[in-house]
């Protein structure tokens, strides 16, 4: 979806068309950019930014607070559509979801028609919000595609076309190169994926471990993700973010207490146990740490969860550096046992992405 919680917001309330909306804290408070309209953007505004900067950034921008319960309601709605065509679909967010078409219910035999058709439904059945897709035989080149011509964008990268596209991609555009990450590739010197292409696999994984293997196989288009209805959950967590910095132990440990007991209540309530616990700290100056324990064992208990946090907590800088976010988080939940197809190997069906690319 495009600039998803503003564009429910201006729907909601023509008035701000055309104005620059930004869904998230507002500017006097610790509080973060959730999304914004593409007007707010070209002040430099981004998701995950801090209010007070986006403020800095757009003085004259429309704060607002985010309904996530309208935001549901309408990813509901437009799951409900996808349902319509396909029932592997697995959603990244509620905004944003991968769908496989190969086997489609509605026996189209074009890829792009039936984006086009998602796209058009969601516009019609939603009260005029649009969606950007991307259609190609895998997961990475799909990805890629959908933020190519946003907003209201339909991207198209067929096998033939993927090699001469991955050439002049910018790293940057790469999936799961985040800024830090891009940083360490334009330091060795690759700037695209025709850089990319040129290391060794051995290189790359000397640089960014076993990352260094995906982005390998990466830049030769080699993606084998499956599309997964049911993906697992990896990690259950959760951060609270102070109103002030604090930097009294005796004010955080009883944070991380309350945050253990929800983690584990919400643990219980969902059967699950975990062998990892991990701190998240974010210090005054916006520096994030994360440090983690495996234990022996898989656990769902506030007490232990609590304990392994304080520990954790006091090896840091916690107490001498003020601190903005505290989070727990518990993961490695253990697997359950996996049943292999007789061969072990999924071969890609052939399926054409459309008339018109």
């Amino acid at each position: 979806m495009d600039a998803f919680y503003a564009s429910v917001e201006i729907r909601d309330n023509p008035s701000l068309r055309g104005k620059p909306v930004i869904v998230g804290g507002m500017p006097n408070t610790r509080g973060v950019v959730c999304t914004c309209s593409y007007e707010a953007r070209k002040f430099g505004v981004r998701s995950a930014m801090p209010a007070a900067r986006a403020h800095q950034l757009c003085p004259r921008g429309i704060f607002l607070h985010p309904r996530f319960d309208v935001y549901s309601e309408v990813s509901r709605r437009i799951r409900r559509i996808f349902f319509d065509y396909t029932d592997l679909v697995e959603p990244l967010s509620l905004d944003e979801a991968y769908l496989d078409v190969t086997d489609n219910k509605r026996g189209i035999p074009y890829a792009t028609r039936i984006a086009r058709e998602i796209k058009e439904r969601i516009f019609r059945e939603t009260g005029g919000l649009t969606a950007s897709a991307g259609v190609s035989f895998n997961k990475f080149f799909a990805k890629v595609a959908s933020d190519m011509h946003k907003p209201d964008g339909l991207t198209v990268i067929p096998p033939a076309a993927a090699d001469e596209f991955l050439e002049t991609l910018p790293i940057g555009k790469f999936y799961g190169v985040g800024k830090v990450t891009e940083k360490h590739f334009l330091k060795m010197g690759i700037k695209n994926g025709g850089d990319l292409k040129k290391r060794s696999r051995l290189e790359l994984m000397k640089a960014f471990g076993k990352t260094g293997g995906f982005y390998y196989d990466i830049a030769r288009g080699i993606d084998t993700r499956m599309v997964e209805p049911n993906r697992e959950r990896k990690s259950l967590g959760t951060e609270v973010t102070f109103q002030s910095d604090i930097s009294d132990l005796t004010e955080m440990i009883p944070v991380l207490q309350r945050q253990s007991q929800e983690v584990s209540d919400e643990l219980r309530r969902k059967g699950l146990a975990g062998r990892t616990v991990t701190l998240k700290v974010k210090f005054f100056n916006f520096k994030s740490i994360t440090r983690s324990r495996t234990l022996d064992a898989c656990t769902d208990n506030a007490d232990i969860i609590a304990s392994v946090a304080r520990e954790l907590l006091l090896a840091t800088e916690a107490g001498t550096v003020a601190v903005r976010l505290l989070g727990v988080t518990v993961s490695n939940f253990p697997e359950e046992e996996k049943i292999e197809t007789p061969t072990g190997v999924w071969l890609q069906p052939e399926f054409d992405f459309g008339e018109e690319l």
